[in-house]
């Protein structure tokens, strides 16, 4: 396996090809190949870019049908027929279906722009620069989103460059489970001493991702919401990761029956792994002047074009949904049958997430890379979250077979057992 031009000219920042040394060549739905033909269950797809796995024929063949009639593929921000044909299937299979009336803007094409543009887009609609955020948050490593992410890794790469107008405060079960941490955020609002400048809006996910599967609970969420509107600010839900449908509903924050006033997506919204993210607001939001936001990949039309096809084949109906809580069980059960395990042999350990954005929790990047390390070598993908990395993380393809599904957790759990043994 040649590797030497890739070590050699490939910058020191790059992270994944650390822990899976191999040159991967062929990949469909959760399967990847490296170029010695050995196959690989995929448990990280893409970081929850690819919900829909690998090279998916039915959205794969809409790209090539596109390309194959000279169709637009770059066009700043054009109206496009391929722009129309989104915006036509965004808001007849998703929006319209759910009650949701939202402008959307195409701000760039990576989840930190949809960040950057939406707390942008909070302080111009609330003349304030506050951005309310929370512990272990991840929204993005550029310096406007890196100011409401948590993590000191991201944050001490700046060189010095203070980062700023966010305000951090704990998230659901951050100070143990007898504690309601929205009770802080109500007194500081109603402080005048408290120290916290009004906030324009509150950024959240409704599962942390990079900050360890951390999961907010529906009645924690339905409150954030009310005390937003009680103090007229803008609630901004992440779901960069969270998203399309990987808590098994298109949006993360359906399961609480809230409704921010702004939402970003990425990640799995071009349906094939390419570049796309929006943001979505509710209409009277929409304040920007001509031009203020601005951005050359803006209308990249082949991710319009997959994006359609995948809203289209796979939310027309709850089929994905219905599955995804399916296999969401499948994994919780097993994940505590490994969390078990690990038990056993005197390491705590415990599972969460919701959906299939599922984690165990072992309490150390050791043994979780450990862990990780031995699941690669039997032939699994899979990576660690959490401030540490102690957080052993499935976000496997939403399409993923069962018995791919199964194959992987049972590699996972041998893994396991002789990483710790």
């Amino acid at each position: 396996m040649q590797t030497q031009i890739l070590e050699r000219m490939e910058s020191e920042v790059r992270t994944y090809s650390r822990s899976f040394p191999v040159v991967f060549t062929k990949a469909r739905n959760a399967r990847l190949t490296d170029e010695d033909g050995r196959q690989y269950i995929d448990f990280l797809a893409g970081a929850g870019t690819l919900n829909y796995g690998h090279n998916n024929p039915k959205i794969k063949q809409a790209l090539l049908d596109y390309l194959a009639e000279d169709n637009i593929i770059h066009g700043l921000d054009f109206w496009t027929a391929a722009k129309r044909d989104y915006l036509d299937a965004l808001d007849e299979v998703i929006l319209k279906p759910r009650g949701l009336d939202y402008k959307v803007q195409f701000p760039g094409p990576t989840g930190t722009n949809a960040v950057e543009a939406a707390i942008r887009l909070a302080r111009n609609a609330k003349g304030r620069h506050n951005i309310v955020t929370f512990t272990n948050g991840f929204h993005g490593v550029t310096m406007g989103a890196l100011a409401t992410t948590g993590n000191r890794k991201f944050r001490e790469a700046t060189g010095g460059v203070p980062t700023v107008g966010g305000s951090f405060l704990p998230f659901d079960g951050y100070l143990g489970d007898g504690a309601d941490t929205l009770d802080y955020f109500e007194k500081l609002l109603g402080d005048k001493s408290g120290g916290l400048d009004i906030p324009a809006g509150v950024i959240v996910e409704t599962v942390q991702g990079e900050g360890g599967i951390n999961v907010a609970g529906l009645d924690w969420l339905k409150r954030l919401e009310s005390i937003c509107r009680a103090h007229d600010i803008l609630l901004i839900v992440d779901d960069i990761q969270a998203g399309c449908g990987r808590t098994g509903k298109f949006f993360s924050f359906e399961h609480a029956d809230v409704v921010p006033d702004i939402v970003t997506n990425s990640k799995s919204l071009s349906g094939l792994g390419l570049p796309f993210s929006q943001v979505l607001m509710r209409p009277e939001l929409d304040i920007w002047k001509p031009g203020q936001y601005n951005g050359t990949f803006r209308g990249f039309a082949l991710a319009f074009t997959t994006a359609a096809a995948a809203l289209r084949h796979y939310w027309s109906d709850d089929a994905l949904a219905q599955d995804v809580a399916r296999k969401g069980e499948i994994v919780a059960k097993r994940f505590q049958t490994i969390a078990g395990v690990i038990k056993e042999l005197g390491i705590e350990a415990s599972e969460r997430g919701r959906g299939l954005m599922r984690g165990i929790d072992v309490g150390s990047g050791d043994i979780a890379d450990k862990i990780t390390h031995k699941a690669f070598e039997n032939g699994l993908i899979i990576e660690t979250s959490g401030q540490d990395g102690e957080v052993v993380k499935c976000l496997c393809p939403l399409t993923i077979t069962d018995e791919e599904l199964n194959e992987g957790l049972d590699i996972l759990e041998t893994s396991t057992r002789q990483a710790l043994s």
